[in-house]
């Protein structure tokens, strides 16, 4: 065993994981001494999230070992992680609302309430941390949330906290005071494994540094060795040069054209004061990271969420606050991230999904079946969806063949424009090129398409222009020429100037 594994408070040595086909993590190294603050950065999908649940004995690895201060130790459940002394914060706390402080972060022991109600009251007085015990854990604040959950992991002893993209939700003066308990818990020998985004935030708060991609380390060692540029290069994939000179393309003018889409000054949960313009048959490409405001932008586009303020025009006409059923009508579609979650009726046929958006137009008092039939077979010949019918229910489709569905039911209301959500999210290479070539049809019969993705490729790909969006803000727009990996991750990370006009 090497030294370094003895000195350190974790070390995990050559982890694999890997579900079915999917090789996620492809030989890990990493090492957290105490009182270090590692900032583990990497874009969706490069295995954080599967490294962090092995950590925390959710996911068992398929090979590789992992050292507690030098112990070798066998993660086989979270409560055992526990024991160990890891606490996982996740990025949206898990409280109950209609419990006290107190009650969420005691729950669970087996100590008499007033020992745990003393432990617990010398704990925040050590820290210097003031939160009222009886307070509803539903007038809390994020960062009171957070708090909270610091105290749940404390309470329990643990040495290594991992705090899952902390800031996400966070104002300024939130984010100080959380950097401030950072180096409160690094000073008692607290080890941390800090998830962001935020590149800046890691020369503010981290010891350490590695970034993951593509299941790999690809870079890591003290903070001061690097420099924001350095880190975006060590996010890029290795072929990154010559993919993007591959997509040089001759920009389209639009400046001539009136727009499908106009989205003025609009501010919601989760972002605010965005600007652009979608045009006929233009795809437009909204690049970022997890937590960036894309989603919650889109959504508050179709009438989900609250309009803050701002406006929302689809061909000049002001559908600001509408409802989701007259946004619709006024011809937006919506195609969701989570297609599990808000896409599909997991248990219901193929027909009943492909016609679930446009029920209002199949009859007022009866089902018109003969053209919720038509309806399914034109967009399942015209996509290829592989079913075996109408019938067959929709949570044993693949992936791909799910999606299929769930865009053909978006475009069955004939809409003006076409959002698209992480519109290739788990689905396997071959279904990803049918996707490809449905969307770049839509786009040649004129559609409008505004493409939210995390994928850069893809952004590279279908987009005629792009816009990057960072800590709920455009921060970057790129004509066709501008495109380019490099340009996408330097801006969806935070590190470029303020966006341009377009």
């Amino acid at each position: 065993m090497s030294d370094k594994v003895h000195e350190s408070m974790l070390s995990v040595r050559n982890i694999f994981k890997a579900f079915t086909a999917n090789i996620v993590l492809k030989g890990i190294d990493l090492d957290l001494q105490a009182g270090e603050v590692l900032a583990l950065i990497g874009g969706n999908g490069a295995g954080k999230s599967t490294l962090m649940k092995i950590l925390m004995g959710i996911y068992q690895p398929d090979a590789g070992e992992i050292y507690i201060a030098g112990n070798q130790v066998k993660l086989s459940k979270p409560s055992i992680s526990l024991s160990q002394g890891i606490y996982l914060v996740p990025q949206e706390p898990m409280l109950f609302p209609n419990m006290t402080v107190e009650d969420n972060v005691i729950m669970g022991f087996k100590e008499n309430p007033k020992q745990l109600r003393k432990r617990l009251l010398e704990l925040m007085e050590q820290l210097d941390w003031r939160i009222d015990l009886s307070r509803k854990a539903e007038s809390l604040s994020i960062a009171e949330q957070q708090l909270v959950e610091l105290l749940r992991g404390l309470m329990r002893n643990s040495r290594i906290l991992i705090l899952d993209e902390p800031t996400s939700s966070l104002t300024f003066n939130e984010v100080k005071s959380l950097f401030r308990i950072v180096e409160d818990l690094k000073k008692k020998g607290i080890s941390i494994i800090y998830i962001t985004h935020r590149l800046s935030e890691v020369f503010m708060i981290a010891t350490d540094v590695a970034i993951m991609r593509d299941g790999v380390i690809t870079l890591n060692g003290p903070v001061e060795q690097f420099t924001e540029d350095m880190l975006v290069k060590g996010l890029l994939p290795e072929n990154a040069k010559s993919k993007k000179l591959k997509q040089k393309a001759e920009a389209i003018d639009y400046s001539n054209a009136e727009p499908v889409l106009t989205v003025d000054k609009l501010c919601g949960h989760g972002f605010c004061d965005v600007s652009f313009s979608v045009f006929p048959g233009e795809i437009l490409g909204l690049a970022g990271v997890v937590g960036a405001g894309r989603t919650e932008l889109a959504t508050t586009i179709i009438g989900r969420d609250e309009v803050l303020s701002g406006n929302v025009f689809i061909n000049g006409r002001n559908i600001t606050g509408q409802s989701t059923r007259k946004v619709m009508d006024n011809g937006i579609s919506y195609v969701p991230e989570d297609r599990f979650l808000n896409g599909i009726f997991k248990i219901s046929d193929v027909a009943a999904n492909s016609s679930a958006s446009n029920l209002n137009n199949m009859g007022h008092l009866f089902m018109n079946f003969n053209q919720e039939r038509e309806l399914t077979d034109h967009y399942v010949n015209a996509f290829r969806t592989k079913v075996t019918g109408r019938s067959q229910e929709m949570g044993s489709l693949s992936g791909g063949n799910q999606q299929k569905v769930v865009i053909g039911r978006a475009l069955a209301i004939k809409p003006k424009l076409l959002i698209l959500d992480e519109p290739t999210r788990g689905i396997d290479a071959a279904a990803r090129g049918d996707v490809y070539d449905i969307i770049q049809g839509l786009k040649a019969k004129g559609l409008a398409i505004l493409l939210i993705s995390s994928d850069m490729e893809e952004i590279i790909e279908l987009s005629d222009r792009a816009m990057s969006m960072y800590c709920g803000r455009i921060n970057k727009k790129f004509s066709k020429n501008e495109i380019t990996q490099d340009s996408l991750m330097t801006a969806a990370f935070g590190v470029a100037e303020e966006a341009s006009n377009a």
